[in-house]
C-alpha cells in the first residue's frame, strides 16, 4: 500500500463507518495528531501505530515487491 493510497484507505474507511477523526483514535489507542498526520500522508509514521488503525479495518501494511519501472526502484 503506498503511503497515498495508505492515507485515502484509512480517511475513506472512517467515514464510511461513520467516524471521525477523534473516534478513530480513541478506538485504536493513537493520538487524534498520529490520525490527523496519517490521512495527510505524512511520510514518516510509526508502522506499528499505522497497523493499530488498520487493524480497526481488517487491514494491515505488508511488504510488497517493487513493480518494474517503479520511482522507488535504487
Amino acid at each position: 500500500m503506498e503511503l497515498d493510497h495508505l492515507s485515502d484507505f484509512v480517511k475513506r474507511e472512517r467515514k464510511k463507518n461513520s467516524l471521525t477523526q477523534e473516534d478513530l483514535a480513541r478506538m485504536t489507542g493513537v493520538g487524534l495528531r498520529f490520525i490527523r498526520e496519517l490521512e495527510q500522508g505524512k511520510p514518516s509514521l510509526r508502522m506499528d501505530k499505522v497497523n493499530q488503525v488498520l487493524e480497526a479495518f481488517g487491514a494491515k501494511l505488508v511488504p510488497k515487491p517493487k513493480s518494474k519501472g517503479s520511482d522507488y526502484e535504487s
